[in-house]
């Protein structure tokens, strides 16, 4: 009797846990959803959270793992401990791997940030949204710049984690439902992987990794606690459950204050770094000699174009940065990061001589000048040679006639005449020079005359 009662039990619990499933809001129709902001989480979802010890309006985090394209929901059990309750599949997030530096860089935001009820967005025009918190005051310290980078629906991104409408109207209820129990401010930590021994030794040498090593601290400390850190910004970096000592402030840009780790943490790093440690040296063993090639955005939107046919236009999933990147050589990496450069020297210098050249069509709008033939003459006809400098202030007595000479026209800057190059030239004394002749045709006359001339006179061409 007792075994067809448990049978009886087991058979309606899975007819519960499968009529539940059907239920949850990824299958919900949100065009027909008229209170998005307060709409209520699905009954599946409630009997799941009530199984686990916690309460529906318990306090929340949320963790993005950006390499991985997971978004995390933790929810606080009744004894204060997080347990991981729901996790998405991150539809679409721009640029790679990597914090946002500045201003359209199109990289989302990685670190540790605090949301109030005030982030919470429900006239997004992406269906609902989230404010990150960039730049929180690790970012300001740093001068980062960037602003309304959200989690928010439509699956569209640019710097930021975009979901479908479906999953931020469930992720939108999980921090309303929280705030209204109480909760003050909602951490985020927006890492780029789980930070495991493996994954750190598979992207060691990033130009990002001092940057994760830092945010690895606070990583470290909430699975060994399953609490959210706290976390404070002092010499432009984070630091995570420090007590200063005595009423010292941390300053996002001073010196630290003398701080310490509560000694039941400090004993947990100390167990939980002897046991990275061993698992690192496995990892480097395997990954030596080699190097992981973090996919572009374009790289991974490749793997999921099929995704946005019979889609809205905006609908734009970027596909996950496991899948597309891919593990080479040294040397391999070398090669293709040099193929890259050169292509994108080759586009740009394209990009560049297409602005300045004009197309066929213009170049054949613009009408050729032809040539005056008064000018043409004039031009060909040989000129008298001009009188040198020092012949201004010359007694003006005439010399024996001599025809002068025609030279030819040079054909190289070494061949033309003195009197060619003489205005490159530093003049040299007066006795070095040869002083050309007088025109035959010149009478005392004209000699005396020509004295006579005002000083401005002398500059006008012959």
């Amino acid at each position: 009797m007792r075994w067809k009662t448990s049978a009886i039990l087991l058979t309606a619990a899975l007819a519960l846990a499968a009529c539940n499933a059907s239920e949850t809001l990824e299958s919900v129709d949100v065009s027909k959803v008229q209170d998005k902001d307060d709409h209520p989480l699905s009954p599946a979802i409630l009997a799941d959270i009530r199984a686990r010890g916690m309460d529906r309006n318990s306090p929340i985090m949320i963790r993005i793992l950006k390499e991985e394209g997971v978004l995390e929901i933790w929810k606080a059990r009744r004894d204060n401990r997080f347990e991981k309750l729901k996790e998405y599949q991150i539809c679409a997030w721009s640029g790679r791997l990597g914090p946002k530096v500045k201003e359209g860089d199109r990289q989302a935001p990685e670190g540790f940030y605090s949301l109030s009820p005030y982030h919470l967005n429900p006239r997004s025009s992406y269906y609902l949204a989230i404010n990150t918190g960039f730049p929180n005051r690790f970012d300001a310290a740093n001068r980062r710049t960037g602003s309304n980078l959200m989690i928010h629906g439509a699956c569209s991104s640019s710097g930021c984690y975009s979901m479908t409408d479906a999953q931020i109207l469930e992720i939108y209820a999980f921090a309303r439902d929280a705030f209204k129990g109480g909760q003050q401010t909602i951490q985020l930590q927006a890492l780029p992987f789980r930070m495991t021994a493996e994954n750190m030794a598979r992207h060691r040498l990033s130009e990002h990794n001092e940057f994760w090593k830092m945010l690895k601290v606070g990583y470290d400390q909430f699975e060994i606690t399953k609490r959210p850190p706290e976390v404070n910004v002092c010499e432009k970096k984070y630091v995570f459950n420090q007590q200063p000592e005595g009423n010292a402030k941390f300053n996002p840009t001073g010196a630290c204050p003398p701080m310490s780790t509560p000694p039941a943490l400090a004993s947990a790093m100390k167990s939980y770094e002897l046991a990275y440690a061993k698992d690192y040296g496995k990892a480097m063993k395997k990954y030596d000699g080699k190097i992981w090639y973090d996919p572009t955005e374009a790289e991974r939107k490749a793997l999921v174009a099929k995704q946005r046919k019979a889609n809205d236009l905006a609908y734009a999933p970027t596909g996950s940065a496991l899948k597309a990147g891919k593990l080479l050589s040294i040397e391999e990496f070398e090669k293709a990061a040099m193929a890259k450069a050169e292509a994108a020297k080759a586009a740009e210098e394209a990009r560049q001589a297409a602005a300045v050249q004009p197309s066929a069509a213009q170049a054949a709008s613009v009408p050729v000048p032809t040539p005056n033939p008064v000018k043409s003459e004039t031009a060909a006809a040989p000129q008298p040679p001009k009188k040198s400098f020092w012949n201004i202030f010359g007694s003006g007595r005439q010399q024996a006639a001599e025809p002068a000479p025609q030279p030819a026209a040079p054909a190289s800057a070494a061949q033309a005449s003195p009197q060619s190059r003489q205005q490159d030239q530093t003049p040299q004394a007066v006795s070095d020079v040869a002083v050309p002749q007088p025109n035959p045709t010149t009478t005392p006359e004209n000699l005396q005359t020509a004295a006579k001339k005002p000083f401005w006179k002398f500059w006008v061409t012959q």
